[in-house]
């Protein structure tokens, strides 16, 4: 038993509660996919419902697998890579708008040559962006408020993207927009710079309403959401599945695999998995997984607080704050606080590759919160320690 709590220890390294919020998250998901998948297995699949079982399932072991992988790297390398990666980003953005598979009226998706895997560039976008960024303002915390030299460079990579994304998918640019805003806040930038990056990014969002796919469909879901606020027949269909689904699960539920609303809810495997979860178990399930996000944001934050090095705590705070706003507006849109944006539940929708890149983020945040590695990254940039250039949150 000793020598197996030995292997246990060495190769699952980390914040421990972390590690057991994403496994819990990760079963539950099996668990709520595989029943929220009946009406899409009856359509195309002939009601194979192990079909998307197996699928799905497959899915969710490779994303912590990829978690467990990405956590065993220190996480000081992943600064090396994350500028190339997010270079590279561009010119895939701009070639899946032109040339990327059309879905629901927006090119999002491209698909890989050989092994015909569909990705969105996008998710790769996101995540190292975000690095980027926390490598960008680590290495500038000397002399934060240098406008040509710090600045500069971190609103030019944030409207650039954010733009990009924003041509087809509205709703992760602007998390991806608020998402940076955090960070820069915790990476002690002045005030004033962030007030120029929020017109920066407002302006090339508004340009990617007006000239992208998506322009018609954002303002169309923002004028039903409001107009259904003050008239209850012109609640849009889906949301209208979705509090039905919500209303009837009471405070328990009626019990795993007993959802209706499945049935008549567009994507309740996808963009409303958080009402089929009320349905099937209640309020108590709801509120448990709402829980477990905060937690995980927590445990996130304590990271911050606990890094010797601001990358690391920049990096943690980053990748957190994306996981769980994107996950916090998933489960507002299912219970009516906010207009559908098509945002999938992290960890809990059933995905492909996005599962790969949570589970990426996921053992990045894991790579922070095992300490600095002073002894593994002798390779890696050097960055000022936090002893004299204390983040926001610390």
């Amino acid at each position: 038993m000793t020598a197996l709590k030995a292997w246990i220890d060495e190769q699952f390294k980390g914040d421990p509660i972390i590690w057991a919020i994403v496994i819990l998250l990760s079963l539950f998901s099996i668990l709520v996919v595989y029943s929220a998948t009946g009406t899409l297995a009856y359509k195309t699949a002939g009601g194979n419902t192990e079909l998307y079982l197996f699928r799905h399932s497959f899915l969710v072991f490779l994303s912590l697998f990829v978690m467990w992988a990405a956590h065993k790297m220190p996480y000081r390398k992943y600064a090396l890579y994350a500028r190339l990666f997010m270079f590279l980003s561009i010119p895939l953005l701009a070639f899946t708008y032109f040339f990327g598979s059309n879905i629901n009226d927006a090119n999002r998706w491209l698909t890989i040559p050989v092994i015909n895997q569909a990705f969105q560039p996008s998710d790769l976008a996101k995540l190292s962006l975000i690095a980027a960024l926390a490598a960008m303002l680590a290495k500038r915390q000397n002399n934060i408020k240098d406008f040509t030299g710090t600045f500069l460079p971190v609103i030019l990579a944030i409207g650039f993207i954010c733009a990009l994304i924003g041509m087809a998918n509205m709703s992760t640019a602007i998390l991806l927009l608020i998402t940076c805003l955090l960070i820069m806040f915790i990476g002690r930038v002045p005030v004033k710079y962030l007030g120029l990056v929020i017109m920066v990014g407002m302006l090339g969002l508004t340009i990617a309403v007006f000239t992208g796919q998506r322009g018609e469909t954002f303002w169309s879901r923002i004028e039903a959401f409001w107009e259904s606020k003050e008239d209850d027949s012109k609640i849009p269909f889906q949301a209208e599945q979705s509090y039905i689904a919500i209303a009837t699960g009471g405070i328990s539920g009626k019990g795993p695999g007993n959802s209706e609303q499945r049935n008549s809810l567009p994507h309740p495997y996808s963009d409303f998995i958080y009402a089929i979860i009320i349905e099937e178990y209640g309020l108590v399930g709801g509120a448990t997984v709402l829980f477990l996000y905060l937690a995980l944001l927590y445990r996130g934050m304590r990271i911050v607080a606990n890094s010797n090095k601001a990358f690391g705590g920049l990096l943690s705070a980053g990748l957190s704050f994306a996981l769980v706003i994107q996950a916090l507006v998933n489960m507002a849109v299912a219970v009516g606080l906010g207009p559908i944006t098509g945002l999938p539940l992290p960890l809990l929708s059933m995905g492909g590759t996005s599962l790969v890149f949570t589970g990426t983020a996921l053992g990045i945040i894991l790579s922070v919160s095992r300490g600095d590695h002073s002894d593994e990254v002798s390779a890696a940039t050097p960055e000022p320690s936090r002893s004299n250039n204390r983040l926001r949150t610390a």
